[in-house]
């Protein structure tokens, strides 16, 4: 059976360990953090501020907000348009890329919303099975 090119690398670590630094897997980690996701969804309806985000993704830090959009803009997910206005006026919108994903995004917080209820029962019915 021939092999062909699966876009995985290998890398050796110092202690000898092989290490697959896969793309697909480092992309779906990335986009799939839990806020990533809300991010993404919260700015689906056009420009939107850092203040307005803050209050749309409920639990999040002000830290972590910051280090979510660095990340989507660094991976190409978001744009960052500086006004220069005094107060600067800083917004984040969706690249055609996102607008691309927000699709599945939905689907995927909708059946989280849909299954809630379900997958907190399974954890009370597992944890009562194995509690000593």
């Amino acid at each position: 059976m021939s092999q062909g090119n699966s876009d995985v690398s290998v890398e050796v670590t110092p202690d000898g360990i092989v290490a697959h630094a896969c793309p697909v897997v480092e992309v779906l980690d990335r986009v799939a953090g839990k806020w990533s996701i809300l991010v993404l969804v919260a700015a689906a309806h056009g420009p939107i501020r850092f203040t307005e985000l803050e209050r749309a993704v409920e639990g999040i830090s002000r830290r972590m907000l910051t280090l979510t959009l660095r990340t989507l803009e660094r991976d190409g997910l978001l744009t960052r348009t500086v006004h220069a206005t005094v107060p600067p006026k800083v917004e984040y919108a969706h690249t055609p890329m996102a607008r691309e994903l927000h699709a599945s995004l939905l689907q995927l917080t909708d059946w989280a919303h849909r299954h809630r209820t379900v997958i907190q029962a399974a954890r009370a019915a597992y944890d009562g099975r194995t509690s000593p």
